[in-house]
């Protein structure tokens, strides 16, 4: 999610880096910052809020220095105000970072501990995992005298998804950059380097960059740069010229368009939440959508319509609106309910979803319920599609185009809108307080850059996929809430992969799927920490003892459920209500990864189209 940008040359750095950071703001921030040299020292600005308020307080700025980062942040640790703007400077120790620090907590007791023996005493000024690693390049600084040589100390005690710049006052011609997880890219332009997460940052510098891979470092010195693994040994990387040809231009370097889709799922769902919640207030509104408050407080009873992956996010849907707001949800296959002749009144509230706006079974649902005088709102990722006019009110996932023909992005930016539709329910009948709007708010906020640390599943996909592609099916399973997610990840396989799987209740195992395990079948357990975990344990402990292969997907530090599991894939701490966000990111990609290690075409899939048209 968040944006970096680093520069090291003869420009006013002031300008590159405001320039790179306004082309990254398309992924979503709440906050921005630069540290850039001036007489020795690097000057740090920050601002909470949009680019345009830091770019006010830098007007009469100086800067006479050659050497700067920046970045645009989206909050996960603290909240996004400015003390916990980057950078984040500890003892002339500059850093930028994206990402999230798992274990950051167990390092923050060692160094308090370390600093207690040593007789110092260690002071926090902001609430996030980022200032701990600048402590910690600090503290190894004070030892090795090289900046290099403290980061590659550091690096191996880091865990999770991070990609960071460090600049210090005492190595004033120095950049450092590394990462596990998230992008950084390396420009080598005429006499400067330009280091960002985003290739639109460097394009107006350079078109020739070098990508840095996981656990590799790239130690910037004036004009010129190198690559070092972890061990510090240098290497090298080839310099990839980047063509404009339309089908590089669109993919930006992705051997598919799903996987790239997959891979701007945070973006996409920081713009699907961004129109509807006051970051400030932490509060939601749909003012805007077309349906008055009156209606919102008038519905008693709420029908989801939709195909495929958006009738699973539907699903997901009747979860959070039933828990959060108390009112009775039905969803339906829009292919079914056009014929079953239902019974609707004006107290309902009819949601039809559809990514493009004009499938042709949702559309018809749309249609029959307007001459039975229920309201409707549409949820669709394309403005002034058929669905979208004819709908009484309109929420857009604004997921930007999605080439791939299996849905990623828009089904996650469908279940975020889920979310604003639960509380926005709740809250206009009076089910909601404060308290609870601001702790689910929050928990949304947090959302997309959780995301991109679950992203990394992609690395154990990606080498898995030549044992995956050999076993004879998969069982997706989950409870409560993951439950639509293990259908989801069915869907997704069989589209992709054209393999058989299937999604079930995971209370549902010991009616009938019991019978199918054995060594050959893989099952995917969806047993995040919620109030449902002990019971979704107790079937996977079944799914074991029949000699099923158990891939989890759970909580970070859940010991237990990576004891009985062969492969286990940790999420972040999450609210319940944010786990199918996380959850669906390791399903798409277990999908695509096998689906490609299959030699199949995973942006076309056999007999599939993007938008059903018909019925």
């Amino acid at each position: 999610m968040c944006g970096i940008v680093g520069y090291s040359g003869p420009q006013n750095p002031k300008d590159v880096i405001m320039g790179g950071l306004k082309s990254l703001e398309y992924r979503g921030y709440d906050s921005a910052g630069v540290a850039i040299l001036h007489k020795g020292e690097f000057k740090r600005v920050r601002a909470e809020g949009k680019l345009s308020i830091l770019q006010e307080k830098l007007i009469n700025e100086p800067f006479d220095g050659h050497l700067g980062i920046g970045h645009t942040r989206w909050a996960t640790h603290g909240a996004p105000v400015e003390r916990n703007a980057h950078p984040h400077t500890v003892k002339g120790v500059s850093i930028v970072h994206n990402g999230i620090i798992e274990n950051y907590l167990e390092l923050r007791e060692e160094l308090a501990r370390d600093a207690k023996a040593r007789g110092q005493v260690i002071r926090f000024e902001s609430e996030t995992d980022t200032e701990l690693v600048a402590h910690l390049i600090a503290y190894q600084l004070e030892i090795t005298k090289g900046l290099l040589e403290s980061v590659l100390k550091i690096l191996p005690r880091l865990n999770g998804a991070f990609s960071i710049l460090v600049v210090s006052k005492d190595h004033p011609d120095e950049m450092i950059a590394f990462k596990n997880g998230p992008p950084l890219i390396i420009g080598q332009a005429k006499g400067a380097v330009v280091v960002a997460s985003d290739v639109q940052a460097i394009l107006p510098h350079t078109n020739k960059v070098v990508y840095i891979d996981d656990f590799e470092i790239a130690h910037v010195k004036g004009e010129s740069f190198r690559i070092y693994n972890s061990k510090g040994e240098p290497i090298v990387k080839p310099v990839v010229e980047i063509d404009w040809s339309a089908d590089r231009v669109e993919k930006e370097g992705y051997p598919h368009f799903m996987l790239k889709e997959i891979f701007e799922q945070p973006r996409a769902v920081a713009r699907a939440l961004a129109p509807h919640i006051d970051v400030a207030k932490q509060t939601v509104s749909l003012s805007g959508t077309g349906i008055t408050d009156a209606q919102w407080a008038r519905v008693e009873r709420v029908l989801i319509v939709a195909c495929g992956t958006s009738n699973y996010a539907g699903m997901v849907g009747k979860y959070l609106i039933e828990i959060m707001a108390r009112v009775p949800v039905e969803t339906d296959i829009a292919s079914e309910f056009r014929y079953r002749q239902p019974v609707m009144g004006a107290d309902t509230l009819a949601i039809v979803i559809s990514q493009s706006g004009e499938t042709a079974d949702t559309l018809a649902v749309l249609r029959q319920l307007k001459t039975l005088g229920v309201p409707s709102l549409s949820v669709c990722n394309v403005k002034n599609s058929t669905i979208d006019r004819e709908a009484d009110g309109h929420l857009y996932m604004n997921s930007g185009t999605e080439i791939g023909v299996a849905s990623t992005k828009a089904f996650t930016s469908t279940i975020a809108l889920m979310n604003v539709l639960a509380l926005q329910i709740a809250k206009a009948k009076g089910r909601l307080s404060p308290e609870d709007e601001a702790r689910y708010v929050n928990a949304l906020l947090a959302a997309p850059a959780q995301m991109e640390t679950v992203l990394a599943c992609d690395k154990f996909f990606a080498a898995a996929a030549d044992v995956l592609k050999n076993y004879k099916g998969f069982l997706y399973m989950g409870r409560g809430v993951s439950y639509p997610l293990a259908l989801e990840g069915a869907l997704k396989l069989k589209e992709l992969a054209y393999m058989h799987a299937e999604g079930y209740a995971a209370g549902e195992m010991k009616h009938g799927p019991l019978a199918l395990i054995d060594k050959r079948m893989a099952v995917v357990m969806l047993a995040p920490s919620d109030n449902l975990y002990e019971k979704t344990l107790s079937n996977l402990e079944e799914a074991k003892a029949r000699g099923g292969v158990i891939i989890a997907l759970g909580t970070v530090g859940n010991e237990r459920l990576r004891g009985i599991s062969q492969s286990y894939l940790t999420l972040p701490r999450a609210e319940w209500n944010v786990n199918p966000l996380l959850e669906a990111v390791p399903l798409q990609l277990l999908a695509y990864h096998v689906a490609s290690a299959l030699g199949h075409d995973v942006d076309q899939p056999r007999n599939l189209a993007k938008s059903v048209t018909v019925e």
